[in-house]
């Protein structure tokens, strides 16, 4: 799913002809991966997807530690590799940061019976499915900055110059190459710092 849709950014672009729809599609993708890589995260997800975790790596007593933003939770298993699983009941865990999205660990309640745990393999011992990304949904600051990131893109087509040389004193500015600055401002609370 993108973060934007085509008609938003025909409205922003005040298009009204099918003659770009190709190109406006192309230009949306290319926008959201470079928001994605800009900040090396995901904004949005709207299906689920499994990820796996190593007991005594990812784990420490009784705390899950992710390996990425993790927005929506479906289900989680231990001793996953083991022929008779154990999937936690929701009353069996919380996620942390606990009253907000996204998380970026899971800790099993002292209430609970259950533990990190594993048979044979710990690469395989934990899985936890749910929706991998910041929201399920784009904030509404990262969906504009793919908007203007993407009309961005688009006015470049027709541009004869993608980068001029700073001349102050003669009233020249400078059009970078790349992401224009107010997009970067936008995102950089976003960014992961690894």
């Amino acid at each position: 799913m993108s973060y934007i849709n085509k008609a938003e950014l025909k409205s922003y672009l005040d298009i009204s002809g099918t003659g770009d729809d190709t190109l406006l599609d192309k230009l949306i993708d290319a926008a959201q991966s470079a928001i994605d890589r800009y900040t090396s995260r995901t904004f949005e997800a709207s299906t689920d997807a499994t990820r796996k975790f190593t007991v005594g790596v990812d784990t420490e007593g009784d705390l899950l530690f992710l390996d990425a933003d993790l927005a929506a939770i479906t289900s989680i298993i231990t001793d996953a590799d083991a022929t008779s699983s154990t999937t936690l009941a929701s009353t069996e865990y919380v996620p942390r940061p606990r009253n907000m999205t996204p998380y970026h660990a899971i800790q099993i309640l002292g209430s609970s019976s259950n533990s990190w745990t594993y048979t044979d393999d710990p690469e395989n011992g934990v899985e936890v499915t749910g929706r991998w990304a910041w929201s399920t949904t784009a904030p509404a600051d990262v969906a504009q900055a793919c908007m203007r990131l993407a009309g961005y893109y688009y006015r470049q087509k027709d541009a004869g110059v993608f980068d001029t040389t700073a001349i102050p004193d003669a009233g020249i500015i400078q059009i970078p190459q790349g992401m224009p600055r107010d997009v970067q401002l936008i995102l950089n609370p976003y960014r992961r710092m690894n």
